[in-house]
Protein backbone atom coordinates (compact mmCIF):
# COMPACT_ATOMS: atom_id res chain seq x y z
CA UNK A 1 0.00 0.00 0.00
CA UNK A 2 2.81 2.18 0.09
CA UNK A 3 3.67 2.24 -3.95
CA UNK A 4 2.71 5.93 -3.70
CA UNK A 5 2.51 8.74 -1.41
CA UNK A 6 1.45 6.67 1.42
CA UNK A 7 -0.48 7.15 4.65
CA UNK A 8 -3.49 9.04 5.68
CA UNK A 9 -4.57 11.30 8.48
CA UNK A 10 -6.57 9.18 11.08
CA UNK A 11 -7.46 11.29 14.34
CA UNK A 12 -10.59 9.41 15.73
CA UNK A 13 -8.87 5.73 15.66
CA UNK A 14 -6.33 5.21 18.10
CA UNK A 15 -4.40 1.92 18.57
CA UNK A 16 -5.18 -0.11 21.99
CA UNK A 17 -4.02 -3.19 23.34
CA UNK A 18 -7.15 -5.17 23.49
CA UNK A 19 -8.44 -8.68 24.28
CA UNK A 20 -9.84 -8.75 20.24
CA UNK A 21 -6.46 -8.16 19.29
CA UNK A 22 -4.58 -11.24 19.11
CA UNK A 23 -2.10 -12.10 16.87
CA UNK A 24 -4.10 -14.47 14.13
CA UNK A 25 -6.30 -16.12 16.58
CA UNK A 26 -3.43 -17.42 19.14
CA UNK A 27 -1.87 -16.15 21.73
CA UNK A 28 -1.61 -12.36 23.35
CA UNK A 29 -0.57 -10.04 20.74
CA UNK A 30 3.31 -9.18 21.11
CA UNK A 31 3.68 -6.35 18.73
CA UNK A 32 4.93 -4.05 21.64
CA UNK A 33 7.48 -5.80 22.94
CA UNK A 34 9.10 -8.05 19.98
CA UNK A 35 8.90 -7.91 16.00
CA UNK A 36 6.28 -8.78 14.16
CA UNK A 37 6.57 -12.35 12.96
CA UNK A 38 7.15 -13.35 9.06
CA UNK A 39 4.39 -14.97 7.37
CA UNK A 40 4.86 -18.62 7.09
CA UNK A 41 5.61 -20.07 3.10
CA UNK A 42 2.46 -22.33 3.66
CA UNK A 43 -0.05 -19.70 4.40
CA UNK A 44 -1.99 -19.36 7.53
CA UNK A 45 -3.23 -22.21 8.88
CA UNK A 46 -6.22 -22.82 12.06
CA UNK A 47 -8.37 -25.34 13.19
CA UNK A 48 -11.32 -22.82 13.68
CA UNK A 49 -13.58 -22.24 10.70
CA UNK A 50 -12.55 -19.66 8.46
CA UNK A 51 -16.11 -18.40 7.05
CA UNK A 52 -15.98 -15.18 4.40
CA UNK A 53 -17.31 -12.09 6.31
CA UNK A 54 -19.28 -8.81 4.86
CA UNK A 55 -17.69 -5.75 5.92
CA UNK A 56 -21.12 -5.21 8.20
CA UNK A 57 -20.06 -8.05 9.87
CA UNK A 58 -16.61 -7.53 10.39
CA UNK A 59 -17.64 -3.49 11.49
CA UNK A 60 -19.46 -5.06 14.62
CA UNK A 61 -16.89 -6.89 15.74
CA UNK A 62 -15.79 -10.61 15.57
CA UNK A 63 -15.01 -13.51 18.41
CA UNK A 64 -11.82 -12.74 19.83
CA UNK A 65 -10.60 -16.21 18.53
CA UNK A 66 -11.35 -15.08 14.98
CA UNK A 67 -10.20 -11.25 14.12
CA UNK A 68 -10.52 -10.02 11.08
CA UNK A 69 -7.51 -10.16 8.71
CA UNK A 70 -6.97 -7.22 6.60
CA UNK A 71 -4.14 -6.98 4.51
CA UNK A 72 -1.92 -3.90 2.99
CA UNK A 73 0.91 -3.71 1.04
CA UNK A 74 3.64 -1.63 -0.76
CA UNK A 75 7.35 -0.69 -1.11
CA UNK A 76 7.89 1.14 2.35
CA UNK A 77 10.88 2.37 0.82
CA UNK A 78 12.40 5.33 3.21
CA UNK A 79 9.31 4.04 6.03
CA UNK A 80 8.20 7.48 7.07
CA UNK A 81 5.25 8.85 8.78
CA UNK A 82 2.80 8.22 5.86
CA UNK A 83 3.02 4.98 5.63
CA UNK A 84 2.79 4.40 9.15
CA UNK A 85 -0.56 6.53 9.49
CA UNK A 86 -2.01 4.15 6.49
CA UNK A 87 -1.13 1.03 8.45
CA UNK A 88 -2.65 2.86 11.71
CA UNK A 89 -6.04 3.08 9.75
CA UNK A 90 -5.58 -0.30 8.17
CA UNK A 91 -5.01 -1.35 11.82
CA UNK A 92 -8.57 -0.05 12.86
CA UNK A 93 -10.49 0.11 10.47
CA UNK A 94 -12.57 -2.74 12.23
CA UNK A 95 -12.71 -3.03 16.04
CA UNK A 96 -10.77 -6.97 15.75
CA UNK A 97 -8.00 -6.56 12.97
CA UNK A 98 -5.35 -8.64 12.50
CA UNK A 99 -3.28 -6.31 10.15
CA UNK A 100 -1.15 -8.66 7.80
CA UNK A 101 1.48 -6.52 5.59
CA UNK A 102 3.03 -7.72 2.22
CA UNK A 103 6.59 -6.05 0.98
CA UNK A 104 7.46 -6.18 -2.73
CA UNK A 105 11.19 -7.43 -2.93
CA UNK A 106 13.89 -5.78 -4.62
CA UNK A 107 13.71 -7.64 -7.90
CA UNK A 108 9.69 -6.88 -7.93
CA UNK A 109 9.81 -3.50 -7.57
CA UNK A 110 13.16 -2.51 -9.56
CA UNK A 111 11.48 -4.12 -12.45
CA UNK A 112 7.99 -2.12 -12.05
CA UNK A 113 8.43 0.50 -10.27
CA UNK A 114 12.39 2.00 -10.28
CA UNK A 115 15.11 1.48 -7.51
CA UNK A 116 14.99 1.36 -4.13
CA UNK A 117 17.08 3.37 -1.22
CA UNK A 118 16.63 0.70 1.44
CA UNK A 119 17.25 -2.99 0.49
CA UNK A 120 14.33 -5.55 1.05
CA UNK A 121 15.60 -6.80 3.83
CA UNK A 122 16.35 -3.25 5.44
CA UNK A 123 12.33 -2.65 4.47
CA UNK A 124 10.96 -5.75 5.90
CA UNK A 125 13.14 -5.24 8.98
CA UNK A 126 11.37 -1.60 9.15
CA UNK A 127 7.52 -3.18 9.28
CA UNK A 128 8.42 -5.94 11.69
CA UNK A 129 9.13 -2.96 14.41
CA UNK A 130 5.78 -0.73 13.41
CA UNK A 131 2.86 -0.85 16.40
CA UNK A 132 0.37 -1.40 14.30
CA UNK A 133 1.59 -4.43 12.22
CA UNK A 134 1.14 -8.26 13.14
CA UNK A 135 2.29 -10.18 10.23
CA UNK A 136 5.40 -9.07 7.40
CA UNK A 137 4.52 -11.26 4.22
CA UNK A 138 8.30 -11.30 2.71
CA UNK A 139 7.96 -10.88 -1.57
CA UNK A 140 5.02 -9.79 -1.81
CA UNK A 141 2.95 -9.71 -4.89
CA UNK A 142 2.37 -7.02 -7.12
CA UNK A 143 -0.81 -8.14 -8.44
CA UNK A 144 -3.22 -10.27 -5.98
CA UNK A 145 -4.91 -13.33 -7.00
CA UNK A 146 -7.18 -15.31 -5.70
CA UNK A 147 -4.59 -18.33 -4.47
CA UNK A 148 -2.69 -15.70 -3.09
CA UNK A 149 -5.93 -14.04 -0.86
CA UNK A 150 -7.02 -18.11 0.21
CA UNK A 151 -4.01 -18.95 1.05
CA UNK A 152 -3.23 -15.97 4.13
CA UNK A 153 -6.88 -16.23 4.49
CA UNK A 154 -7.60 -12.59 4.03
CA UNK A 155 -10.75 -11.39 4.42
CA UNK A 156 -9.84 -7.44 3.16
CA UNK A 157 -7.51 -5.36 1.53
CA UNK A 158 -6.89 -1.90 2.41
CA UNK A 159 -5.66 1.19 0.25
CA UNK A 160 -5.95 4.58 -0.88
CA UNK A 161 -9.01 4.47 -3.41
CA UNK A 162 -7.47 6.29 -5.77
CA UNK A 163 -6.81 3.50 -8.73
CA UNK A 164 -3.42 2.30 -9.34
CA UNK A 165 -2.05 1.53 -12.76
CA UNK A 166 0.91 0.10 -12.61
CA UNK A 167 1.53 -3.14 -14.46
CA UNK A 168 -0.51 -3.03 -17.29
CA UNK A 169 -3.36 -2.30 -15.34
CA UNK A 170 -5.26 0.54 -15.38
CA UNK A 171 -6.11 -0.12 -11.48
CA UNK A 172 -4.23 -3.37 -9.97
CA UNK A 173 -7.12 -3.27 -7.03
CA UNK A 174 -10.09 -3.26 -9.16
CA UNK A 175 -10.92 -7.09 -8.66
CA UNK A 176 -10.37 -6.65 -4.95
CA UNK A 177 -12.95 -3.87 -5.16
CA UNK A 178 -15.45 -5.57 -7.54
CA UNK A 179 -15.41 -8.83 -4.77
CA UNK A 180 -16.48 -6.34 -1.94
CA UNK A 181 -13.01 -7.05 -0.02
CA UNK A 182 -11.65 -3.76 -0.60
CA UNK A 183 -11.45 -0.86 2.20
CA UNK A 184 -10.31 2.80 1.60
CA UNK A 185 -7.67 4.26 3.33
CA UNK A 186 -6.27 8.02 3.35
CA UNK A 187 -3.24 9.76 2.05
CA UNK A 188 -1.71 12.08 3.96
CA UNK A 189 -0.20 14.90 2.46
CA UNK A 190 3.39 16.49 2.74
CA UNK A 191 4.89 13.53 3.21
CA UNK A 192 6.26 10.64 0.90
CA UNK A 193 9.40 8.93 -0.19
CA UNK A 194 9.51 10.82 -3.33
CA UNK A 195 9.51 13.88 -1.35
CA UNK A 196 12.26 13.02 0.75
CA UNK A 197 14.28 11.69 -1.94
CA UNK A 198 13.66 15.18 -4.02
CA UNK A 199 14.77 17.34 -0.42
CA UNK A 200 18.44 14.86 -0.40
CA UNK A 201 18.74 15.59 -4.19
CA UNK A 202 17.83 19.39 -3.55
CA UNK A 203 20.56 19.56 -1.18
CA UNK A 204 22.60 17.18 -2.57
CA UNK A 205 26.32 19.18 -1.87
CA UNK A 206 25.12 19.87 2.27
CA UNK A 207 24.57 16.45 2.92
CA UNK A 208 27.63 15.23 0.80
CA UNK A 209 30.18 17.99 2.54
CA UNK A 210 28.25 17.06 5.73
CA UNK A 211 29.29 13.31 5.17
CA UNK A 212 33.09 14.00 4.51
CA UNK A 213 33.29 16.14 7.79
CA UNK A 214 31.78 12.58 9.68
CA UNK A 215 34.45 10.31 8.45
CA UNK A 216 32.93 9.28 4.86
CA UNK A 217 35.47 8.69 1.80
CA UNK A 218 34.74 10.13 -1.52
CA UNK A 219 34.92 6.76 -3.11
CA UNK A 220 31.39 5.73 -0.43
CA UNK A 221 30.32 9.02 -1.47
CA UNK A 222 30.87 8.15 -5.44
CA UNK A 223 32.12 11.84 -5.35
CA UNK A 224 35.33 12.34 -7.58
CA UNK A 225 38.79 13.82 -6.89
CA UNK A 226 37.81 17.48 -8.11
CA UNK A 227 34.23 17.39 -6.56
CA UNK A 228 36.16 16.16 -3.36
CA UNK A 229 38.49 18.95 -2.95
CA UNK A 230 36.08 21.59 -3.93
CA UNK A 231 33.68 20.15 -0.59
CA UNK A 232 36.62 20.29 1.43
CA UNK A 233 37.98 23.56 0.36
CA UNK A 234 34.23 24.77 1.25
CA UNK A 235 34.29 23.05 4.40
CA UNK A 236 37.52 24.54 5.51
CA UNK A 237 36.03 28.49 4.21
CA UNK A 238 33.23 27.55 6.53
CA UNK A 239 35.14 26.66 9.43
CA UNK A 240 37.17 30.22 8.88
CA UNK A 241 34.08 31.82 8.72
CA UNK A 242 33.01 30.48 11.44
CA UNK A 243 36.46 31.50 13.26
CA UNK A 244 36.10 34.86 12.63
CA UNK A 245 32.34 35.05 13.58
CA UNK A 246 33.66 33.68 17.05
CA UNK A 247 36.05 36.22 17.39
CA UNK A 248 34.22 38.93 16.15
CA UNK A 249 31.87 38.30 18.66
CA UNK A 250 34.32 37.64 21.77
CA UNK A 251 35.67 40.96 20.47
CA UNK A 252 31.95 42.46 20.57
CA UNK A 253 31.68 41.10 24.07
CA UNK A 254 35.50 42.49 25.48
CA UNK A 255 34.30 46.13 23.81
CA UNK A 256 31.29 46.38 25.57
CA UNK A 257 32.51 44.75 28.79
CA UNK A 258 35.71 47.70 28.34
CA UNK A 259 32.70 50.16 28.08
CA UNK A 260 31.40 48.87 31.11
CA UNK A 261 33.72 49.29 33.30
CA UNK A 262 34.51 52.70 31.49
CA UNK A 263 31.19 54.03 32.56
CA UNK A 264 31.16 52.18 35.70
CA UNK A 265 34.69 54.27 36.56
CA UNK A 266 33.48 57.44 34.71
CA UNK A 267 30.17 57.36 37.43
CA UNK A 268 32.48 56.49 40.78
CA UNK A 269 34.76 59.60 39.34
CA UNK A 270 31.95 61.55 39.01
CA UNK A 271 30.47 60.69 42.62
CA UNK A 272 34.01 61.01 44.19
CA UNK A 273 34.63 64.29 42.69
CA UNK A 274 31.20 66.03 43.73
CA UNK A 275 31.85 64.43 47.11
CA UNK A 276 35.02 65.87 47.26
CA UNK A 277 34.27 69.47 46.05
CA UNK A 278 31.31 69.26 48.76
CA UNK A 279 34.34 68.87 51.48
CA UNK A 280 36.14 71.59 50.16
CA UNK A 281 33.14 73.99 50.02
CA UNK A 282 32.18 72.99 53.54
CA UNK A 283 35.91 73.63 54.63
CA UNK A 284 36.97 76.41 52.46
CA UNK A 285 33.66 78.44 51.34
CA UNK A 286 32.52 81.94 51.95
CA UNK A 287 30.29 80.85 55.40
CA UNK A 288 33.50 79.01 56.11
CA UNK A 289 36.06 81.51 55.85
CA UNK A 290 33.64 84.15 57.66
CA UNK A 291 33.33 81.61 60.48
CA UNK A 292 36.80 81.15 60.52
CA UNK A 293 37.90 85.13 60.44
CA UNK A 294 35.17 86.13 63.52
CA UNK A 295 36.64 83.29 65.48
CA UNK A 296 40.21 84.60 64.81
CA UNK A 297 39.36 87.80 65.77
CA UNK A 298 37.79 87.32 69.24
CA UNK A 299 41.03 85.04 70.01
CA UNK A 300 42.62 88.76 69.42
CA UNK A 301 40.24 90.79 71.44
CA UNK A 302 40.73 88.30 74.46
CA UNK A 303 45.23 88.08 74.53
Amino acid sequence: MARRRRGRSSNNNQHRETPQNRRGGGGPRKALREPAPFARQTGYETEIPHEKLTIAQARKGTPAQRPVRVYADGIFDLFHSGHARALMQAKNVFPNTYLIVGVCSDELTHKLKGYTVMTEDERYEALRHCRYVDEVVRDAPWTLTPEFLKKHKIDFVAHDDIPYTSAGSEDVYKDIKEAGMFVATQRTEGISTSDVITRIVRDYDIYVRRNLQRGYTARELNVGFIKENKYRLQNQVDKMKETVRTVEEKSKHFVNRVEEKSQDLIHKWEEKSREFIGNFLELFGPDSCSHMARERRLCLCVR
